[in-house]
C-alpha cells in the first residue's frame, strides 16, 4: 500500500494535515509522561494512567504505522466583553469535534481496509489511551510547544488530531522540531501560573481543567478568582502564542462554526440553567461533557469574583 496514496485520500476527504509516524521505541516520552503523573499533574484525570497509553501495541499488537491526522477548527468570532458574558473555548462553540472527526475517520477506515485483505485499521480521536500529541509530532503534524498544544505551521494550535492505528509497514514522515525558540509568552499569559515550566502543565491550576472535568461542588478559590468570564475551557495560552496570531485561518467545516448561543451567553442564565435547558442548548455539542450543575458552579464563581 502507497503511503502517499494514503496521505491523498486523507486529504480528500477533508483533513488539513495528515503524516504517518512508524512505530518506534517511545521510552522517553513515557518517561515524561510518567513523571508528570507521579507529580499529581493529572489532578483528578485517572484515565491518563492508563498503561495503555504508553504502549500502543495494547491497543493493537499488530499495529506496525500510526496515520496521523489534524482538522483545523479555528473561528474568527471573538470572545464578549463586558462582565455579564461568560466565555466559551473556541473548540467547543460548534458541533461536538467527536462526531465529526469519526465520520470522517470511519469513512478513511473502511476504505483503507477496502483497498487489500488483511489490513487491520482502527481509528480515535480524543477517545482512546493514546499520546496523540506525540504521535503527531512523530507524524510531522506540528510540534508539541511550551504550552503543551500541538502547533501546526498551516494553522497554529487550533487543530483537532486524530489517529489510525494500522498493520501495514508504511513510509514515515520526518517528526517535527520545535519553534517556540525563547518565546515565553504562554507561560507569561496564564492567570493561574498552570504551566509550572516549558511543556509542563498541572490540571490542578488550569481554568480549562476546572470548567470541564472537575467535578466539585465549587471550585478552588485560587481558580475563581482568575476565571475572568471563562466557564467553559480557556483559550489564553493559544490566543497569545505568535503562532496562531500569524497562521490561524478560518476552517472550511461548517460544524465548527458557532452555534449563535455560544457566543455570548450571559452568566446570570448559565447561572440557574436548569437539566432541560441544558439538555436542549448542548445537543450534538462537545459542551454536554459538562454537566448542568457544573455550568451553574462555573458561572456562579465568575460573578463572585
Amino acid at each position: 500500500m502507497d503511503s502517499e496514496q494514503i496521505k491523498q485520500k486523507a486529504l480528500i476527504l477533508g483533513f488539513h494535515k495528515v503524516g504517518i509516524a512508524a512505530i518506534s521505541d517511545m521510552q522517553d516520552n513515557n518517561q515524561r509522561l510518567q513523571n508528570w503523573l507521579n507529580q499529581g499533574y493529572a489532578a483528578d484525570m485517572a484515565w491518563m494512567n492508563n498503561p495503555k497509553r504508553q504502549d500502543i501495541r495494547q491497543l493493537m499488537p499488530e499495529v506496525q504505522s500510526v496515520i496521523c491526522v489534524a482538522l483545523n477548527y479555528y473561528t474568527p468570532q471573538q470572545y464578549p466583553e463586558g462582565q455579564e458574558f461568560a466565555k466559551i473555548s473556541r473548540y467547543a462553540r460548534g458541533r461536538d469535534y467527536h462526531r465529526v472527526l469519526h465520520k470522517k475517520l470511519k469513512i478513511f477506515c473502511d476504505w483503507l481496509q477496502q483497498q487489500e485483505a488483511g489490513i487491520q485499521a482502527r481509528y480515535y480521536a480524543d477517545t482512546g489511551p493514546i499520546q496523540d500529541k506525540v504521535w503527531a509530532q512523530q507524524a510531522g503534524i506540528g510540534w508539541i510547544a511550551k504550552n503543551s498544544n500541538v502547533i501546526t505551521r498551516d494553522y497554529g494550535s487550533w487543530v483537532f488530531l486524530g489517529e489510525i492505528l494500522t498493520n501495514l509497514t508504511l513510509t514515515p514522515d520526518t517528526p517535527h522540531t520545535q519553534h517556540c525558540g525563547t518565546c515565553t509568552r504562554c507561560l507569561e499569559a496564564c492567570p493561574t501560573q498552570a504551566i509550572t515550566q516549558p511543556f509542563v502543565v498541572d490540571a490542578n491550576r488550569c481554568i480549562a481543567y476546572h470548567t470541564i472535568e472537575n467535578r466539585a461542588e465549587t471550585l478552588p478559590e485560587n481558580i475563581s478568582k482568575q476565571l475572568n468570564g471563562w466557564v467553559a475551557g480557556c483559550d489564553i495560552c493559544q490566543e497569545v502564542c505568535p503562532w496562531n496570531q500569524r497562521f490561524a485561518q478560518e476552517t472550511n467545516v461548517i460544524e465548527f462554526q458557532p452555534y449563535p448561543e455560544n457566543l455570548a451567553p450571559k452568566l446570570s442564565e448559565l447561572a440557574e440553567l436548569s437539566e432541560e435547558e441544558w439538555d436542549q442548548r448542548f445537543r450534538a455539542s462537545a459542551l454536554r461533557r459538562i454537566k448542568p450543575q457544573m455550568w451553574r458552579r462555573n458561572a456562579r464563581a465568575n460573578l463572585e469574583f
